[in-house]
């Protein structure tokens, strides 16, 4: 599958020995196991008055890399920025410079663009998680995407809590990305609802258990110092 978007244009890649992280804990083990992958997130805000520009630049295909995979998500509602493109890049990554900077009418349709690399699953896994493989099940999805930061000490506590299942959850499918290099945060995770309906049904669900004062709602705030959470629909592929 081709990835149809231009974000590698700014894309500079970092050496592998940055990717060095501490053992896993018990707590994490069987997550971060499976995080065998790197991947290049880029979240982008256009310029005003040019979000429809960036977009059609985001699906073009990028000629020096034809067969890139990866996902390209539109802002619905939460957080500042428009789009957030997240390319698989593989288990190794180079320093590379070589690659064609963006020309000045490019940089005219962009107000701020942040670079982060991340470790992650197989391409398959992900693929899978989030619907790509198969558009039958997936051509009418929400994705919720999430940053977090973990509160000082608190990192593995969060990560378990992330990646375990929540009661009531309508979830079809979530992927956890954990921070290498760029952003602020920890974990980057991205979470597919079939459609608007699951994903109402499963606020629904969560506001319940909220109600009875417990939930996830109150585990999050007893490991993540800040988080930010987006609805968004998928343009790419």
């Amino acid at each position: 599958m081709k990835l149809l978007t231009r974000a590698m244009a700014l894309l500079a890649f970092i050496p592998l020995g940055l990717y060095a992280q501490s053992s896993p804990t018990a707590a994490n083990a069987g997550q971060a196991a499976k995080r065998t992958d790197i991947y290049h997130v880029f979240i982008v805000k256009a310029a005003p008055g040019k979000a429809k520009d960036l977009q059609d630049w985001l699906k073009q295909p990028d000629p020096q890399h034809p067969n890139a995979k990866g996902i390209v998500l539109r802002h619905q509602d939460g957080d500042s920025w428009d789009f957030v493109a997240i390319e698989h890049i593989g288990t190794k990554a180079t320093v590379d410079l070589s690659g064609a900077p963006m020309t000045p009418q490019q940089r005219m349709i962009t107000e701020w663009h942040g670079d982060t690399f991340v470790a992650g699953p197989s391409w398959s896994d992900f693929s899978k998680a989030l619907g790509l493989d198969d558009a039958s099940k997936s051509s009418a999805a929400v994705y919720v995407v999430s940053d977090y930061r973990a509160i000082p000490g608190h990192r593995d506590e969060l990560e378990k809590m992330l990646s375990e299942a929540t009661p009531g959850d309508t979830a079809s499918g979530n992927v956890l990305l954990a921070h290498v290099e760029g952003a602020p945060w920890n974990f980057l995770g991205i979470i597919r609802y079939d459609s608007w309906d699951k994903y109402a049904e499963g606020e629904k669900n969560s506001i319940a258990q909220m109600n009875k004062g417990q939930g996830g709602w109150f585990q999050l705030r007893e490991h993540c110092a800040l988080h930010h959470d987006t609805l968004t629909d998928r343009i790419v592929p």
